[in-house]
């Protein structure tokens, strides 16, 4: 072990809060106990707040795999704070291929990446096509969070609409993706509802989630009940 590594565990160790850790392992099944420490978000951006920019952080970003869950987390928010958009990507899709859980992978949103839409949008259609749970969820998150207003286009519903996956974690991602889509995007999207373009379980829970959005009205949200698939 690193002595980088040695000293960002006994600092993660320092934060451990066994009744969080105890709530954490409820809530990601598909990560060993052992593996969690128990330390609360603010915690760890304020850790990685500290640490970036340093030549320890640098170094703590090409140690992989890490041992504990909180390790990924921290990696996550530290690729967040690389203001360079290629150092950024690179970091990004070294790290991809070692998230193990929802958590890590949806807490990763680099803010350099909304002045790089269109390279980033290539990057997206690679990722989906990936097979790899985190991957393919990664990447239609990233089409969540920045291409569902300004810079939507229909062609990315079709994209997310081609995803087939037997992944719980990638099935719920598309279903959150069309419901967000149902939100914003209501008249491009409600075809590939009516046309059952997704598979039955995605469809129905994209449907629950746009129905329990409190910015869908109520006679659209009445005409989205009638199309749950039986």
């Amino acid at each position: 072990m690193s002595s980088v590594e040695e000293d960002v565990q006994s600092q993660l160790f320092e934060l451990q809060d066994l009744k969080y850790k105890e709530f954490q392992c409820k809530l990601m099944p598909t990560v060993k106990p052992e593996t969690v420490i128990g330390v609360r978000t603010p915690e760890l951006r304020k850790l990685a707040r500290k640490l970036s920019k340093t030549p320890e952080a640098l170094e703590f970003l090409k140690i992989l795999p890490h041992t504990y869950h909180e390790e990924n987390n921290l990696h996550g928010f530290l690729i967040e704070t690389i203001e360079d958009y290629d150092i950024s990507i690179a970091a990004v899709e070294a790290f991809l291929p070692y998230i193990d859980n929802w958590a890590t992978c949806d807490l990763i949103s680099p803010k350099v990446f909304k002045k790089h839409l269109s390279e980033l949008y290539e990057k997206i259609k690679v990722w989906l096509k990936s097979g790899q749970t985190y991957t393919m969820r990664f990447g239609i998150e990233m089409l969540m969070s920045f291409y569902c207003d300004d810079n939507f286009r229909p062609e990315m519903l079709e994209l997310v609409a081609c995803v087939r996956s037997e992944g719980y974690y990638v099935n719920m991602m598309i279903a959150w993706y069309f419901s967000t889509a149902l939100v914003k995007q209501y008249d491009a999207t409600l075809p590939y509802i009516q046309e059952q373009r997704l598979e039955k379980w995605t469809h129905n829970k994209a449907i629950q989630k746009a129905i329990e959005s409190y910015r869908i009205g109520d006679e659209a949200k009445a005409y989205l009940r009638t199309l749950k698939v039986k």
